[in-house]
């Protein structure tokens, strides 16, 4: 039996530019379904019944519907093991590979958010601790390189490096020179510009 075909719901330039960044670096079919963010496509109530939260990225694999971002990611790339884009379950890697997917969502972008906003959460009741250590964390994790995982691209790598090249576009994260030799290394990957090229075409058909 063949296996279904992921529906990936997506608005260009978005969160869920790195989940298309993703389904291109695994290299599997996949349906586009684009929603126009900017027209409020995600607040209607078709979509609201696919994801409540009104956001993207989220996908469709047959009857398993999966939403939030690192969620999304950890799905896909264990689905299709063929592209060797997650240890496996066994391999040592797994749970750096995991402790780096839970981070970005449960520590940094919290941190980020908190930080642009001037809000200061006492560290004892603050689920990611204090916005530099968060920040020391991230950088001596990359300071190892090439990768997260050192040798082994992943697809965390996906994650951080869309994350990365749109924080450090708005300053939210100072391209220090580890930093910028991360997003230039993730960015140099056909995937990638793959990916910015159908958000391309998606902005133009949406009225830029």
């Amino acid at each position: 039996m063949s296996q279904p075909e992921v529906t990936l719901f997506h608005s260009p330039n978005t969160r869920s530019t790195g989940a298309l960044t993703l389904l291109e670096e695994l290299g599997v079919p996949y349906r586009l379904h684009p929603l126009n963010m900017k027209a409020g496509e995600q607040r209607e109530p078709a979509y609201l019944a696919i994801n409540p939260m009104g956001k993207v990225p989220a996908i469709l694999y047959g009857d398993a519907l999966v939403t939030e971002q690192t969620a999304v990611f950890i799905f896909l790339a264990d689905l299709f093991p063929q592209a060797r884009l997650a240890p496996a379950l066994t391999d040592p890697l797994r749970g750096p590979y995991l402790r780096w997917m839970a981070f970005y969502g449960s520590c940094f972008e919290p941190a980020l958010v908190d930080r642009s906003q001037q809000r200061e959460t006492p560290r004892a009741m603050c689920p990611y601790g204090d916005y530099d250590t968060t920040i020391s964390t991230l950088l001596g994790q990359l300071e190892k390189g090439p990768y997260l995982l050192g040798d082994t691209f992943t697809a965390a790598d996906v994650l951080w490096g869309t994350a990365l090249t749109w924080t450090t576009m708005f300053k939210l994260v100072e391209a220090t020179p580890v930093v910028q030799a991360y997003i230039d290394r993730i960015n140099a990957r056909p995937a990638v510009a793959r990916a910015r090229a159908i958000d391309a075409r998606l902005v133009a058909e949406q009225g830029g």
